[in-house]
């Protein structure tokens, strides 16, 4: 089912879609937002998400972990985490584990239920700004700076990753972010705190283990036979990127 919005239009229209199986949680949370300028959608589970993300573009989708049929974190799975809206999943199950799971899948938020709904509107409007900021692109762009280390080459523009054999490496939203912010800090040694303020923002939620999912997986992807780590775990303090890096 779809609800109008209450307040007046916005100059371009921010369309959200609140995925829940309660219609009580749905309503309130729809209405809430309208009010605060958005266009909101709403639907009970899997098959109505999918007809409504079929005919509307929705800048971010509120999904709710725990529905019966097809969960929440099987429907992120399913989803274009390139071009797709932003997720902020929304679940009544607080455990970090399962935070950690919905990140490393490419949700872009976590909220535990129950939600202030300012708390909602504060996480929402952070991650509008952020994918606003990460696809804007330069309408005229001559050249294009890369980072560069060891061969290797970073479009934080396009946020893609090339090997030196000029592979283009997939990376998760998560993983792109760390590496970033490990690649703008050459030679620094980063607190797992830090990383998540670089790669996160100041106001995302603390939790080291995220943090040490998403570097395991990141040293992974960057190992190259016979090739020194690029990343260097400092032991009780972080993690450094150890390699120099150029902007050309």
């Amino acid at each position: 089912m779809q609800l109008a919005a209450l307040a007046p239009a916005l100059d371009i229209e921010t369309r959200l879609l609140i995925v829940d199986d309660d219609p009580g949680i749905r309503e309130l949370t729809a209405a809430f937002l309208s009010q605060h300028g958005y266009v909101v959608d709403t639907a009970s589970g899997a098959a109505e998400m999918r007809a409504l993300t079929g005919r509307n573009d929705y800048a971010l989708v509120v999904l709710d972990v725990m529905m019966p049929g097809e969960d929440g974190l099987s429907i992120l799975r399913s989803m274009d985490r390139q071009t797709g809206p932003a997720v902020i999943l929304h679940s009544v199950i607080g455990e970090d584990i399962d935070r950690i799971v919905g990140l490393e899948m490419g949700a872009d938020d976590y909220v535990p239920k129950p939600a202030n709904p300012r708390e909602l509107l504060a996480r929402i409007r952070s991650v509008l700004r952020r994918s606003q900021t990460d696809r804007v692109v330069p309408a005229t762009t001559p050249t294009r700076a890369f980072l560069r280390f060891a061969g290797w080459r970073l479009d934080p523009v396009a946020r893609q990753l090339w090997d030196p054999d000029d592979v283009i490496i997939n990376l998760s939203d998560g993983e792109f972010r760390l590496l970033l912010a490990l690649v703008e800090r050459p030679r620094r040694v980063l607190t797992r705190d830090m990383l998540l303020d670089f790669s996160r923002g100041p106001n995302a939620e603390h939790f080291d283990r995220a943090i040490d999912v998403q570097m395991s997986r990141l040293r992974k992807k960057l190992a190259r036979p016979g090739s020194e780590d690029l990343i260097r775990t400092i032991r009780n303090e972080g993690y450094m990127f150890v390699t120099e890096v150029a902007t050309k």
